[in-house]
């Protein structure tokens, strides 16, 4: 079923939405939370979640396009999620892929120096822009949808080794990006 044909099913809220949400974008959100959280029970509970966060939201809202309004929440919830449970005890898988991230995105908390969300997510989005597709995928595929190196380099039938030496020069370009757009880093 087409994106507009689900979103015209939850403005007419018809319960047929969900089904149809489920079978069309379910895999995906399954994948993007269980990569997050690592247990099945936590990843059920936050699609579900999703499902009825996508429910209470549209209407007012129509989103375009559903996948990607779908895969932030999914993504949202399942961060709110770890972060919750990793209070209690540090989940090392996901923390190895947002450490390295930290070394580029790490702005000091000052008032002279705060960048706001917006600005960053612009820049992030110029920088991603002017990668080539192979590396805007390696770069999304480990810090957006939180994959390992390995299921990356099967995906793209790389070596693990070729998947991280690009990560790291990726995120060597996206530092400097940021230093040469005044980000303090």
């Amino acid at each position: 079923m087409e994106d507009q044909a689900i979103i015209t099913l939850f403005l007419d809220r018809s319960e047929q939405a969900i089904s149809e949400l489920s079978n069309k974008y379910g895999r995906l959100c399954c994948k993007i939370a269980g990569n997050i959280l690592h247990n099945s029970l936590d990843t059920e509970e936050c699609v579900n979640d999703t499902y009825l966060c996508v429910w209470n939201s549209v209407p007012p809202q129509q989103p375009n396009p559903l996948m990607t309004y779908v895969c932030s929440i999914t993504r949202n919830l399942a961060l709110k999620k770890y972060h919750a449970s990793a209070a209690v005890k540090r989940n090392s898988y996901y923390d190895v892929a947002l450490e390295e991230l930290e070394t580029c995105l790490s702005v000091p908390d000052t008032a002279e120096t705060a960048f706001s969300a917006k600005e960053l997510a612009e820049l992030l989005n110029r920088f991603l822009g002017a990668l080539d597709r192979e590396n805007r995928v390696i770069f999304l595929r480990r810090y957006w949808y939180a994959d390992s190196v390995s299921a990356i380099a099967i995906r793209l039938r790389m070596s693990d080794n070729q998947v991280s030496v690009r990560l790291h020069r990726i995120r060597k370009k996206l530092k400097a990006y940021l230093r040469k757009e005044g980000v303090p880093v």
